[in-house]
């Protein structure tokens, strides 16, 4: 079994060290964007290499980035958590596939409470982060929790400062969830922040380091971060009315309905699921490439990573707890999407 604290330190730790590139494993095939896969992105990383002798080269710099990177041609492909619609992918000359699936849960640092102890529904959620909710002994946050008490704390909003597909992921439950958000701030790779107390962090890593160290901060971060730093995270409300905890098992029922072709560049939002078991902010991380790729060697070796990492990396993405992309779905990339990449 893999050690997850121990493996997603180790990860942090090379992020850091080459903070001004991004996190980054040494070798032959470029990528950058997403930090909401990276942690088995580096896994399966490292497994291929082993394998093959080829490695990757991954930027973990928000969606955003990975975007800019891969429209400037300087990586072979980008990956984001917010899907590039279907007409922007053709006037690009791009397909786009999902790679993974994993989900962004709400963290939070109040003394006293275990791990999905804390019950919030989107509508709340939502409050806190409009800032019309101030404070964690609000009557709405009790009503969610009987039998515990609150502090008179103060809510402080902790959310990402660069573009971000987790944020695209977040604002688009809490457009879905709650009007108000929907109306006065909507979803996007970044928005406006509304509440007056609110700090940004680059990442996932930096919304979790702000988190860990900001008494009454609440934020959001993909589930492996939260691990990764023992942060006491939410159990949620979902769509059928049930408070569920994130785990891999959530978020595969989140994406058992999911109908991947229904969406020109297969860019479905999974948010606010039907199902019993589902978590209700779950998503998939999508890669992005050229059709006519630049260096066309290197694009065919992405492809052999990712369809290596598709047969062979799903006990790794569930140690993880992240789900692996379902076989059916994965021939068709290869059949349907793949296909269109000129890579002779």
């Amino acid at each position: 079994m893999i050690n997850k604290r121990i493996f997603l330190q180790a990860i942090a730790a090379a992020a850091m060290a080459t903070a001004g590139m991004g996190s980054a494993i040494a070798a032959d095939i470029t990528g950058a964007g997403a930090t909401f896969p990276f942690p088995i992105y580096a896994k399966w990383a490292e497994m291929y290499k082993a394998q093959t002798g080829t490695g990757m080269n991954y930027q973990s710099i928000g969606s955003s980035g990975g975007m800019r990177q891969i429209r400037a041609k300087t990586v072979a492909f980008g990956a984001t958590d917010a899907p590039i619609s279907g007409a922007e992918l053709d006037k690009d000359g791009m397909v786009q596939f999902p790679a993974i699936i994993g989900g962004t849960i709400p963290v939070f640092n109040l003394d006293g409470f275990a791990q999905g102890e804390v019950r919030i529904t989107g509508q709340v959620l939502a409050e806190m982060f409009l800032g019309k909710i101030t404070n964690w002994n609000d009557p709405k946050i009790a009503a969610l929790n009987p039998g515990k008490t609150f502090p008179s704390q103060a809510v402080t909003v902790v959310h990402r400062a660069d573009g971000s597909g987790t944020t695209f992921n977040f604002t688009d439950y809490l457009s879905v969830v709650s009007k108000d958000w929907a109306d006065t701030v909507g979803k996007g790779a970044a928005v406006k922040w509304p509440a007056p107390t609110s700090i940004g962090g680059r990442g996932n890593e930096g919304v979790a380091a702000n988190v860990s160290r900001t008494k009454g901060a609440i934020g959001y971060v993909e589930y492996a971060y939260a691990k990764k730093n023992n942060i006491p995270y939410m159990s949620m409300q979902n769509a059928d009315g049930k408070f569920v905890r994130p785990d891999d098992k959530s978020f595969e029922a989140a994406a058992a309905g999911v109908d991947w072709f229904s969406v020109p560049g297969m860019g479905v939002s999974m948010v606010n699921a039907k199902g019993a078991l589902s978590w209700p902010i779950s998503t998939a991380s999508f890669i992005v490439m050229y059709k006519e790729p630049t260096n066309k060697a290197e694009s065919a070796e992405v492809i052999k990573f990712f369809d290596w990492a598709f047969k062979n990396g799903g006990k790794a993405a569930s140690e993880l707890d992240y789900v692996a992309m379902p076989p059916a779905v994965t021939q068709q990339i290869a059949t349907r999407v793949w296909s269109q990449i000129n890579n002779k």
